[in-house]
């Protein structure tokens, strides 16, 4: 049984990456478009520059969930703060209303 499809944001959000570590470390290691084939140097130098790229990814990637559950907290308890002020504040508001 074949494994479900990732969403559609998560392939076009690693494609990005993708073109991106590329594009970067093409610029960075090759250098003669005058050949079919690349150099050792470049193809040296382009395995060592995708591989850094990557392992810094994975650095980045396990830091954010690391700490997406204490963000995720943070974010709860501030919506929660904002959702009381705003009802203590249109209940104010409603006692403060003239009466005819």
């Amino acid at each position: 049984e074949r494994p479900p499809a990732p969403p559609l944001f998560q392939l076009r959000d690693f494609l990005l990456v993708y073109n991106r570590m590329t594009e970067l470390c093409f610029r960075h290691c090759v250098s003669n478009l005058n050949y079919r084939l690349l150099t050792g140097r470049e193809e040296t130098c382009l395995d060592s520059c995708a591989g850094k790229l990557v392992r810094s990814n994975h650095r980045l990637m396990s830091a954010y969930v690391a700490l997406m559950p204490s963000i995720m907290q943070r974010r709860a308890s501030d919506y929660e703060a904002s959702t009381a002020r705003a009802s203590q504040n249109s209940a104010q508001a409603g006692s403060a209303a003239p009466t005819a």
